[in-house]
């Protein structure tokens, strides 16, 4: 169902190209993920609308003292045919406060992310055919310390689907699940739960974990700590999961999401040894993991 469009938004719309034509002239930084600048250059006419254009995977946009509005185009590096396969996520700032986020197509707008909310860490994600993002500032007494911002990320539908699935997130995966998993996930490691910090707030767990083999990471999320030379690592995952600390080894997991390592599955070791033998003894497996 779609959002009636709020005082100013048609006319911001349709004198899109006029106010492109004769606006003042942007001051803001950017590159191609990363686009930051301030809405002091439209406080003249503070009915301006600037198009900004970014062409990456992930990044982040950080609006100082919103006015007018912006378009955000994303334009990944991949064939236009592909887009109908993408997914983007937007996960607000913490403090981003001063302007609506709306989704549009073809002059309709549907609301998104309304100014003031304040949902600790939650994303929302849409089809990348389902339109683009539009950013109109709220009317406000007084602009300064306002920020509007967010992170983004573009990823393929089916990665998307797996890590903000509704049904039965915490359901233990299947061996084929499990065997994919190993072959697909941005961190793939062996270890123990040496913690759980609860975040109540945020309904979701931190798993503090210990590693005990590195198969394989995206980022560096686990690292050498201390003089020791031990592997540490935080996953997050959902607190109605209810993971606790316990004795054992896991094979942990997982995709990358807004700089956090987010869990996937984690079957006990020694369960991932008999499917990983049973697999290759049969030669199903998906994939070469090295010793197990």
């Amino acid at each position: 169902m779609r959002s009636a469009p709020a005082a100013g938004l048609l006319p911001l719309l349709l004198g899109l190209r006029l106010l492109l034509g004769g606006g003042a002239a942007a001051q803001y930084s950017s590159d191609l993920c990363n686009w930051k600048g301030s809405g002091l250059t439209h406080e003249s006419h503070k009915k301006d609308v600037e198009q900004v254009y970014l062409r990456c995977s992930e990044g982040s946009i950080e609006w100082m003292y919103p006015t007018g509005a912006l378009i955000v185009n994303l334009r990944p590096n991949t064939s236009p045919a592909s887009y109908k396969h993408l997914t983007v996520c937007i996960k607000p700032f913490k403090d981003s406060a001063g302007a609506n986020i709306y989704l549009e197509k073809t002059g309709e707008l549907k609301l998104l992310v309304r100014d003031g909310d304040r949902s600790p860490s939650k994303v929302y994600c849409f089809g990348y055919d389902q339109g683009g993002l539009f950013i109109e500032a709220t009317p406000q007494q007084d602009i300064s310390r306002k920020i509007t911002g967010f992170q983004y990320e573009l990823m393929n539908k089916g990665i998307a689907s797996d890590l903000h699935t509704v049904s039965a997130p915490c359901r233990p995966c299947s061996d084929t699940e499990v065997l994919l998993a190993v072959c697909t996930s941005d961190f793939v490691i062996r270890g123990s739960i040496q913690d759980v910090t609860n975040q109540a707030e945020e309904q979701e767990s931190i798993i503090h974990v210990g590693v005990n083999k590195l198969y394989r990471q995206k980022s560096k999320v686990f690292q050498l700590t201390g003089e020791s030379g031990n592997w540490r690592g935080q996953i997050k995952t959902l607190l109605e999961c209810g993971v606790k600390p316990g004795d054992g080894d896991f094979l942990f997991t997982g995709r990358m999401h807004f700089g956090e390592a987010r869990l996937g599955c984690a079957p006990r070791f020694k369960d991932f040894q008999r499917m990983y033998k049973e697999a290759k003894d049969k030669g199903l497996n998906p994939c070469e993991i090295g010793p197990a």
